[in-house]
């Protein structure tokens, strides 16, 4: 039944065949996904992902959920940096999912893998790096200067 309202953000209009969206994703959509342990869960997830890739919805998230994801499948799942790096991968170059400053979390994501750093640290390493801050300080130096480019110092 047409109406006088234009569609909001969150609905698709059927006149048009606009895309709905977006919608944003939390940190547990993902982690049903990559662990399988709720399996009516991931099939629920998979089928959205699917329908995001065929450009029927449009899917957002946050750097934060990514951080969030990356720590629980470290911590809680028992995953290995590398397998951690290869599902943050996943879904960074998941089509019709729009990940917050994609290109840091993949760089984070390596660098948490390869020079064994926190993934919080890599990131915020990347993140200096993206906006040519070479200067840091930290009490955190065995981490930090393990990333070519930055100076990293105590506070003096």
């Amino acid at each position: 039944m047409p109406t006088d309202r234009p569609p909001t953000s969150a609905s698709a209009s059927a006149e048009t065949g606009e895309v709905r969206g977006p919608l944003f994703l939390d940190t547990n959509v993902f982690l049903r996904y990559l662990t399988n342990d709720v399996p009516e869960q991931a099939d629920r997830v998979e089928a959205l992902l699917d329908r995001a890739e065929a450009g029927e919805v449009r899917l957002v998230t946050s750097v934060l959920v990514m951080a969030e994801v990356v720590w629980t499948l470290g911590s809680f799942y028992g995953r290995t940096k590398p397998q951690v790096r290869d599902a943050v991968l996943v879904l960074c170059h998941t089509p019709g999912l729009d990940v917050e400053d994609a290109d840091g979390i993949v760089q984070a994501a390596e660098w948490h893998a390869e020079k064994n750093v926190d993934f919080a640290d890599a990131y915020h390493a990347t993140w200096a790096l993206a906006r040519g801050l070479t200067d840091v300080r930290t009490f955190n130096l065995k981490h930090f200067r393990r990333f070519d480019g930055l100076d990293a110092q105590e506070p003096s």
